[in-house]
């Protein structure tokens, strides 16, 4: 087991580039799907150690990025009713809606309440039994996991005044949507390295093989992704598209199996629709039919879907990987994290976000 400071070893990260610009022959486009990993490429300068025939896209690897606008709204809606407690992720609460935010909703009386785990909110619900408590459940396939086990948990203790708002995604079928769009680029992906923690890498040997690329399961660290960028681009280069598992110090091939057994006890797979991105079949997660009493649509009703504001932000181009921030004319400037027009600004993993507090605003680039 290394430490953490041998994964941003300079020496080793400038050896590794090295061995991959010696390896590259022709120009090959690669996409990180997890925003830690979008975040470690903008901080450490890792695309800036590539060959110019390497280049990065940015996926979309921002769970609060892709989170609909609707759920968004109906969060807002419930968090504004008398005897109702809404808890959520704080980096939920600034993602805009069609009529604002959720710390706008505070600001006007609603009980909005940061959790650092779902089982805060079941906590919550304990404590106060005469006030409904809704956990807004978003995330990836890293946070599906616990939000089952809330699930799990107030089922035993017979808690009634818990509901989940769910808006969980799942990242294979992303990967395919992205694969199948008509004017794809992508050639190979890295794919996020938590999320196989939980899921392993078999549902991802299917896709290797049906679109021909290669995917290189890939931690965080900037040699983690340097090495994934050296075994994807080695693969190209060999005519191989197999699945790779870099991460192999976290992820095992069948993921974590108890905490698969939960989400397959609590979800059940649904189509979902991406912020910026649109409908993708097969690619979210909603409550089974056993535990709709503990759906919060179904208590407060259904999401209506809602419509995006126009303006001059390019945050859908962004996420699907067909722009960089620097290129949107609000970059820096009209939008920034104190006043984000988009997602991609607002949240810690967001692509927009990242360029921003690690490389400044680029003024030739972002077009002003």
């Amino acid at each position: 087991m290394r430490f953490r400071d041998e994964y941003r070893d300079g020496s080793a990260a400038r050896r590794l580039a090295a061995a991959i610009r010696c390896g590259v022959t022709r120009p090959w486009t690669l996409m990180e799907v997890c925003g830690g990993q979008t975040h470690s490429i903008v901080r450490f300068g890792i695309d800036a150690l590539l060959p110019k025939e390497i280049t990065l896209v940015h996926g979309p690897g921002c769970p609060v990025c892709v989170t609909p606008i609707e759920y968004v709204d109906k969060a807002i809606e419930i968090a504004g009713r008398p005897d109702t407690i809404l808890c959520s992720f704080g980096d939920m609460l600034r993602v805009p809606g069609s009529q604002g935010d959720l710390l706008a909703a505070k600001s006007r009386g609603g009980d909005v309440r940061v959790v650092y785990s779902p089982l805060d909110a079941l906590a919550i619900a304990r404590r106060e039994p005469d006030r409904e408590v809704v956990f807004f459940a978003v995330g990836f396939e890293t946070t599906a996991p616990p939000n089952a086990m809330a699930a799990l948990q107030a089922r035993r203790e017979g808690i009634s005044n818990l509901s989940l708002l769910v808006s969980q995604v799942l990242v294979p079928p992303a990967m395919q949507a992205i694969l199948a769009a008509p004017d794809n680029r992508i050639q190979g992906f890295l794919a996020a390295g938590h999320v196989c923690t939980v899921t392993g890498v078999e549902e991802y040997r299917p896709i290797a093989a049906r679109w021909h690329v290669p995917i290189v399961v890939t931690g965080f660290e900037p040699l983690d992704i340097l090495e994934g960028v050296y075994r994807c681009v080695l693969q190209l280069e060999q005519g191989r598209t197999e699945v790779e598992n870099q991460y192999s110090r976290s992820v095992r091939p069948t993921g974590n199996v108890a905490a698969l057994a939960a989400m397959r006890e609590v979800f059940r797979v649904i189509p979902r629709r991406w912020r910026g991105v649109g409908e993708i079949a097969e690619s979210g997660l909603g409550l089974a039919e056993s535990y709709a009493d503990l759906d919060a649509e179904q208590r407060f009703g259904p999401v209506q879907a809602g419509e995006e504001a126009a303006c001059e932000c390019i945050s859908g181009r962004i996420l699907r990987g067909e722009c960089k921030p620097p290129q949107c004319p609000a970059f820096g400037t009209r939008c920034t994290p104190e006043r984000p027009l988009g997602v991609t600004m607002v949240s810690s993993e967001g692509a927009c976000a990242a360029y921003y507090r690690y490389r400044g605003v680029l003024p030739t680039e972002a077009g002003t």
